[in-house]
Order: structure tokens, then C-alpha cells, then sequence
């Protein structure tokens, strides 16, 4: 019966602590990593573009500033939509703990990608 007892306190601190690292997500746990592709797209350099969550927990509403973007190649609506100076990533929808979404631009020079919010759903 006692290891029965230790082993439901085990398990219940366990699930304390691990929600204890969700509360600690932020929106500085988005990472956006740009490099260039190596190709030429109507003569303007590709950029590949990962965006991450760099949490254990899942954040969607993910919104970047994209002052100015424009590209020459389209850009998968369901990976970024433009919206005015504000960028949306993967169409709003949540992005789970350390999982990315990549997408491709054409542009010269490259634009900066910073995240603006983002809603961080509890584990």
C-alpha cells in the first residue's frame, strides 16, 4: 500500500513540476532562423525560414513583423500570411512544443523576422 501512496505522489509532482516549465513559456521562446538557399529566384536570392517554438508547450497565434516583406517566388499562405506590417505564422494554428514551420521567399536584402505575440496554451 505505501508503494502504491509513493508512487501517486510521484506521480502527482511530477505533473506539478512539468506544468511548472509551461508557465515559464514565452513569447522569446519563438526562435526565427533565416539562411539562404543558394538559389535565384527572378533575380532576387532565396531564404529559407524555420520558425520554432522552443518550449515544451504549444503556442499558436504566432504573429512576426514583416514591415515592407514582398517576395518574388509566392510564399505558402498556410505557412505566413501578411496582414498590413504583421505576419502570421502557420495560418494561426497552434505549433507544438519544439516543432517548427518553414517557408521560402525570394528578396534582396533578406527581411527581419521578429516575433510580435503569440498565445501560449497551457500543457
Amino acid at each position: 500500500m505505501a508503494t502504491i501512496a509513493k508512487s501517486l505522489a510521484l506521480i502527482v509532482l511530477f505533473s506539478l513540476t512539468s506544468k511548472g516549465f509551461c508557465d515559464k513559456c514565452v513569447l522569446g521562446n519563438i526562435e526565427i532562423g533565416t539562411s539562404r538557399s543558394g538559389a535565384v529566384v527572378a533575380g532576387k536570392p532565396e531564404w529559407n525560414v524555420v520558425v520554432k517554438n522552443n518550449c515544451q508547450c504549444t503556442q499558436s497565434l504566432i504573429t512576426v513583423s514583416c514591415q515592407g516583406f514582398q517576395s518574388s517566388s509566392p510564399v505558402d499562405p498556410k505557412k505566413l500570411t501578411k496582414h498590413g506590417d504583421k505576419c502570421i505564422i502557420n495560418m494561426g494554428k497552434p505549433l507544438p512544443g519544439f516543432a517548427s514551420v518553414s517557408f521560402s521567399y525570394a528578396w534582396d536584402p533578406p527581411f527581419n523576422l521578429v516575433p510580435v505575440s503569440s498565445v501560449v496554451i497551457p500543457c
